[in-house]
């Protein structure tokens, strides 16, 4: 596993421990995720995606790699879930100010 800063490593371990509002609270207020097509503003849309995402797909993800992309922290991570083609590996680029995640976009 890469070293990550520490709030992407912080919404890993959330992730992987399938709790919701510690993922949320990784992120800054107002903060948005994009995933599958769909942006989620603020910290109970974000709790509220992950906690849904967990139950539908049983998902974990498992950060392979680290990249900066300009301001983008791009972590590849292989993702394993009930869903078809699993694992995958899917980019998620984080971008960070003031020591949270203000802008997360998967795939």
């Amino acid at each position: 596993m890469p070293t990550l800063p520490d709030p992407i490593a912080a919404y890993f371990a959330a992730e992987q421990a399938g709790d919701a509002d510690a993922l949320a609270r990784c992120f800054a207020p107002g903060a948005s995720v994009r995933d599958e097509r769909e942006t989620r503003t603020g910290h109970a849309a974000i709790a509220a995606w992950m906690a849904a995402a967990k139950a539908t797909y049983a998902q974990r993800s498992e950060p392979v790699s680290l990249r900066l992309d300009g301001a983008l922290h791009v972590v590849a991570a292989q993702v394993t879930g009930n869903f078809p083609g699993s694992p995958i590996m899917i980019d998620h680029a984080f971008r960070l100010a003031d020591g949270a995640i203000q802008s997360l976009e998967i795939g």
